[in-house]
């Protein structure tokens, strides 16, 4: 039965906070990744299978603070969840972070636990400020030595009013460690000119198996050209950070695609295409997150395959990809969901993570939505089984 289908209800008081469906089901656990497994699949992506669905609503509170705007998901080594928030500062409180349980099996969505809220802490040992927008905090991933990698988009007021995006190391109750060099090309200057765009930086974050962190921006630089639109693309660039450095080694072009509506959006927001996230498959392979968005319509999700391959252009020293040369990362489409998908209306989906394996030994992978604090929105998370080819 797909958890959309049964009635769910919030449980408060004791801590933790659990999120639960209110139905009791027989089922088998799929365990963690040292589970005993039936067979040994190999670890390709042949197709995803929909698992199910669980939300969780907007204007729930956890130790007395609004949960919501969960934009980037990863697995910790223990088998639960670091899931950051992309609150700015100055709305609903200081920038954090959460740990959280999810519990699903190979025919069922169960259950979200949201087990801790730990607050992100700037180079001085403070918490970021709780009264001024001064970050975006969109991706986070496990670094190999237990600590945490986040990215942020910054933010463009104007051009004397302004944060810079960054992408930083983190330890596991929010202190500070370090922030990697990244490129002046993705800062903030006049939001017309030259430099990044208003809300369009760093929100993808994946970690290879050799340790290597890319991050991308989620639309095209001024530079670079005009963003995506209901008739063409445009292109980004996922950047290589070494973590023994700090530095950037590379930058590879990623081609978006024209926005993919089915008919023309309504109301205030303009509608987009983006990339929000990548997750890493091996060392040059990724799963990227590209989320479209009409304002009156709803979202489309796309995921794809991409590869950096022997002959893929670094692209770090053109200044501008308009009319260059360069041969971009391969896109291979491995699941395309329109608004409503399988029977789910799919909301603003920002996260991936790799999940448990299931007792047939495929791989799971985790998604999240956004809900951006809104009334109308959920915390969405779905779970896929990774069928191998």
């Amino acid at each position: 039965m797909n958890v959309s289908q049964v009635m769910s209800q919030v449980r408060r008081g004791s801590k933790p906070f659990v999120v639960s469906i209110a139905l009791a089901i027989s089922l088998v656990a799929c365990g963690g990744d040292d589970a005993p497994v039936a067979t040994a699949a190999p670890d390709t992506i042949g197709s995803l299978r929909l698992i199910g669905d669980f939300s969780i609503r907007t204007k729930t509170l956890f130790e007395g603070v609004e949960f919501g705007g969960i934009s980037g998901i990863d697995r910790a080594a223990d088998g639960t969840y670091w899931a950051i928030s992309d609150e700015r500062g100055g709305e609903r409180g200081i920038p954090r972070f959460y740990s959280l349980s999810i519990d699903f099996d190979a025919t069922a969505f169960r259950s979200v636990t949201i087990n801790k809220m730990v607050y992100i802490k700037g180079p001085d040992g403070n918490n970021l400020s709780g009264t001024t927008r001064t970050v975006d905090p969109e991706g986070i991933r496990v670094a190999p030595n237990g600590n945490l990698y986040i990215s942020s988009e910054g933010n463009y007021i104007s051009p004397t009013n302004l944060f810079q995006p960054f992408v930083r190391e983190i330890k596991t109750d929010g202190s500070f460690v370090r922030t990697f060099e990244t490129p002046a090309a993705f800062n903030y200057v006049d939001n017309t000119t030259t430099g990044g765009r208003s809300n369009k930086l760093f929100e993808a974050l994946a970690v290879t198996p050799n340790g290597s962190i890319y991050t991308a921006n989620e639309d095209a630089l001024i530079e670079d050209g005009p963003i995506t639109t209901l008739t063409a693309g445009s292109v980004i660039r996922v950047m290589r950070l070494d973590p023994v450095s700090g530095k950037t080694t590379a930058q590879y072009a990623y081609q978006l695609p024209r926005i993919p509506v089915d008919r023309a959006p309504t109301g205030a927001f303009p509608p987009d295409n983006g990339l929000p996230e990548l997750l890493a498959v091996s060392n040059n392979e990724f799963i990227a997150v590209e989320r479209a968005f009409g304002d009156g319509v709803g979202n489309t999700i796309r995921l794809f395959l991409t590869t950096i391959e022997a002959d893929t252009t670094d692209v770090q020293n053109i200044k501008s990809l308009v009319g260059a040369n360069y041969k971009p990362m391969k896109r291979e489409l491995l699941l395309e969901m329109p608004l409503t998908y399988q029977g789910v209306k799919l909301d603003n989906i920002e996260g991936i993570s790799w999940g448990p394996r299931l007792p047939n030994g495929n791989r799971t992978l985790v998604l999240v939505a956004d809900n951006n604090f809104n009334d109308t929105q959920t915390t969405q998370f779905l779970a896929f089984e990774v069928r191998p080819k």
